[in-house]
């Protein structure tokens, strides 16, 4: 999400509104995000019901508790125009994102 910060900037060229999304709590949200530095992108917490996001759109990892490690872009007319699924300990490539978002 750190990635999502550092390039809000090319995101507004873009027309893009970038927001990461978890399951964790707003409290828990609000101190990862200042031991961060996050301060302009949008974080919003899946929280309860739990995982209903991430549920929706196919990224909840039951077994686990908590959603897989994607990007997941949705247009304007709010249909979902890419998805990409990441190893758990793994950080996206933003670079694929802002190049998919270009075309």
């Amino acid at each position: 999400m750190k990635s999502l910060e550092e390039n809000r900037e090319k995101f507004a060229l873009l027309n893009c509104v970038p927001v990461g999304i978890s399951v964790d709590s707003v409290p828990c949200k609000r101190a990862w995000a200042k031991s961060l530095s996050i301060q302009n992108t949008p974080l919003l917490c899946d929280f309860w019901p739990h995982g209903a996001v991430a549920m929706k759109y196919g990224i909840f990892r039951d077994e686990n508790g908590f959603s897989e490690r994607a990007n997941v872009i949705v247009d304007d007319k709010q249909r979902v125009v890419f998805v990409k699924i990441y190893p758990v300990h793994s950080v996206p490539d933003i670079k694929e994102i802002i190049e998919f978002l270009g075309k």
